[in-house]
């Protein structure tokens, strides 16, 4: 099977991990805050928001290092049993010790009983050993097992929201214990499909391998901890500046171009994996330069699109008094794109091993985000935090592009992504202006733009299709 082919394979089994949970979670959201009180939602809310940022540090991001190199240990048996081993080894005890801290530190915080402590410890527990046990399916070239585990996890949990929240009438324990079920079956499911005990061995372990796999690992602290940043410090400092309903206005307007970013994280955990297989070959600078090609190509058609029929789903997604929101759309929809560029990059960066420079570059637009938000927040309020988004996510893109050159030669057609970048601008701004006829001119010229850009991509699906139909 030819590369190009794999990416897409891939691209297509992953995307069941990515999007189903993310409609799942959007049908679970309705009952916990309708059956949570407003402090339990915000408690639940705290605890679901903060394994994003203790665990990272808890494990030093061993389940990235457990990824890339079992990429290379494909056909090895006996190196993927070294490596297994050792993750294993080093996580299972660092990650107890580490959350034995957090539950005495959540005691003194105040407003955990002992109950609740307990439940967010094993929760924890068991997101570090799920989300490790992925990573090292995803290595072994399992990804239908990490899809699978990812939409038992989704449905297990919105089954058991409703069965204990809505119909039982239960509240933030019962919530929290049903995130532990859902996530413990689906780790239970990884590792009885996946054979992955099988791969652990103590006669395997050697400190060496430990520290290899680390030295990988926590540079990926950083990039994980100012991603989480890149997302919440321009809430932050919103909430902190102008109150909660400038918070609002900006969620409201994210709503649209997050929606682009469940495709953009099915096509980044398929690119890692097809771009560390292909960094040994010989015309690898030349195949990422194409992918790279491609891939923009189909990206920029996707955004053109959002960007044309913003004012018809703006209408039906939104409700309520945020209009204001509406203004900030264009802006964060251009971010988006830069966001998918810099994540092609990143994936490049992880086949070559360059993870301090990952964390370098990422760390560096966060700080940019956050220096933006805090010097004009009060100048020019909620703009502060989307044009934020957009310089940062643009200076982290074209900095990558400069600094992938150094180990990794790539010819891009510089005028080309800055003219596909700018006609999308252009279009953005169109929307902006809010004007019937613009709209149904910007709706127009998005179908013929984005099939123009993809024509061989669409043609070759008609004529697959047409050949199926007409063969039986």
């Amino acid at each position: 099977m030819s590369r190009e082919k794999e990416f897409v394979k891939n691209s297509a089994i992953l995307s069941i991990g990515t999007i189903v949970p993310k409609i799942t979670s959007i049908i679970t959201l309705p009952i916990i805050t309708g059956c949570l009180t407003k402090a339990e939602y915000g408690t639940y809310d705290l605890i679901t928001v903060c394994v994003l940022l203790v665990l990272p540090v808890a494990t030093l991001q061993m389940q990235a290092a457990a990824f890339r190199y079992l990429v290379t240990a494909r056909g090895n048996r006996q190196e993927q049993d070294r490596i297994i081993t050792n993750i294993a080894f080093f996580t299972v005890p660092v990650c107890i010790g580490a959350l034995m801290i957090l539950y005495f530190i959540l005691g003194f915080w105040g407003g955990f009983d002992r109950t609740l402590r307990i439940l967010i410890i094993l929760y924890f527990f068991i997101d570090t050993l799920l989300i490790t046990a992925r990573q090292i399916a995803r290595g072994l070239s399992m990804n239908m097992v990490y899809s699978v585990s990812a939409l038992i996890n989704s449905v297990l949990e919105m089954a058991g929201m409703f069965l204990l929240l809505y119909v039982r009438g239960g509240g933030l324990h019962s919530a929290v214990f049903v995130l532990i079920m859902s996530q413990l079956i689906s780790f239970v499911f990884v590792t009885w499909r996946g054979k992955l005990l099988q791969h652990v061995r103590p006669s395997a372990f050697s400190m060496e391998g430990v520290k290899i796999l680390i030295d990988y690992s926590w540079p990926m602290i950083p990039n994980s901890l100012s991603s989480w940043v890149m997302r919440l410090s321009d809430r932050m400092i919103l909430a902190a500046f102008m109150g909660v309903e400038a918070t609002a206005i900006y969620a409201a307007a994210n709503k649209l171009p997050n929606m682009f970013n469940i495709v953009q994280s099915t096509f980044s955990l398929a690119w890692q994996e097809n771009a560390s297989i292909s960094v040994g070959d010989k015309d690898s600078g030349e195949y990422y330069g194409r992918m790279f090609d491609n891939i923009y190509n189909i990206f920029a058609g996707m955004m053109a699109l959002l960007i044309a029929f913003t004012p018809i789903a703006f209408k039906i997604l939104i409700r309520g008094d945020y209009s204001e929101s509406y203004n900030h759309m264009p802006i964060l929809y251009i971010a988006v794109l830069f966001a998918t560029i810099s994540s092609y990059l990143g994936g490049i960066y992880i086949a070559h091993m360059k993870t301090k420079e990952i964390g370098i570059t990422t760390t560096l637009a966060a700080g940019t985000n956050f220096l933006i938000n805090i010097l004009f927040v009060k100048r020019i309020g909620i703009y502060a935090a989307s044009l934020s988004t957009l310089i940062s996510y643009l200076w982290l893109s074209v900095y990558r592009m400069y600094d992938v050159q150094k180990f990794q030669k790539i010819r891009f057609n510089y005028p080309r992504i800055a003219s596909l970048t700018l006609i999308l601008a252009v279009m953005s701004f169109v929307c902006f202006c809010r004007n019937l006829y613009f709209d149904l001119g910007n709706m127009l010229f998005s179908v013929i733009f984005a099939f123009l850009l993809n024509r061989k991509i669409v043609l070759a699906a008609c004529n697959t299709f047409m050949k199926k139909v007409f063969h039986k």
